[in-house]
């Protein structure tokens, strides 16, 4: 369970922030299963991301542990959120 909780809290995060970029952005007009799809693998792909960036979560300071993950979740999540609605945008115009 503990190797699980990071990933969980990675996905659930992302999802918040594919929800807030979703909702943010709403000429892409994305509907839900995308945000919630591309907030998750984004939330996993910026924790994991941030992880490697930060080193040892001993070391790491205040975004170190879980709260690294969270931050990592939210930000990636977001992101990838936001790429995905601009090509969703893009292919419907054509």
């Amino acid at each position: 369970m503990e190797a699980l909780l990071p990933i969980i809290i990675q996905i659930i995060t992302g999802i918040i922030g594919g929800q807030a970029v979703g909702a943010a952005i709403k000429q892409a007009a994305m509907s839900q299963l995308p945000k919630i799809l591309s907030g998750a693998i984004g939330g996993v792909a910026g924790g994991q991301l941030l992880a490697l960036l930060m080193g040892d979560p001993a070391t790491a300071g205040a975004l170190g542990g879980l709260a690294g993950d969270a931050v990592g979740g939210v930000v990636g999540g977001g992101v990838l959120t936001a790429i995905v609605g601009a090509v969703m945008k893009s292919t419907n115009k054509a």
